[in-house]
């Protein structure tokens, strides 16, 4: 990789971490800095089970907001969106009442992911119902509810850059129970 080509999910971050990422890259020790700090993929692997993690972290940590409608794995939000998640609302009137349905849709790439990636963006997707915009108040939110929130997020962003050096995604699933 050419110091040239730009890593994208960096763009954002001081000169001096995208060197050093670049630099692992390049060396080909990024991957295995990420394998010794997260070395095992979590175990959520379908619909129902993604549900029932998002609802328990919801539940926790954010009590007053709405309730869920759906949580699903979703394969087209980076090929589409350019997204890891979407929490979208849906209003609609039924019978003279406003209802909200809430839905949270997560990248399918975070199946594979250890489960400190996927807590990070479930995290970033329930702020959302809580605080629209990426402004201070939510990424305290994020803090509150994750403490390395922003670890965090270096590390999937350093990831996700690996997979789109490299193509290599790190962690296989647990094998069936």
């Amino acid at each position: 990789m050419s110091a040239a080509t730009p890593l994208r999910y960096l763009s954002g971050y001081p000169a001096h971490l995208v060197a050093q990422v670049r630099g692992l890259l390049d060396s080909h020790q990024l991957g295995p800095l990420l394998l010794k700090k997260y070395p095992a993929p979590h175990a959520v692997r379908n619909d129902t089970a993604l549900y029932d993690y998002v609802s328990e972290l919801k539940a926790r940590h954010l009590r007053n907001a709405g309730p869920l409608s759906k949580v699903a794995w979703d394969g087209k939000l980076q090929t589409i969106h350019k997204a890891l998640g979407t929490h979208t609302t849906v209003r609609r009137v039924q019978g003279g009442k406003l209802k909200a349905k809430r839905e949270i849709r997560i990248a399918t790439l975070f199946r594979e992911a250890p489960p400190e990636f996927l807590r990070m963006i479930v995290v970033h997707e329930l702020s959302h119902m809580k605080e629209p915009d990426h402004d201070k108040a939510f990424y305290q939110l994020c803090c509150r509810i994750e403490p390395q929130y922003h670890q965090l997020e270096f590390d999937v962003r350093a990831w996700l850059s690996l997979i789109e050096v490299t193509g290599a995604t790190l962690w296989a699933p647990p094998p069936a129970a």
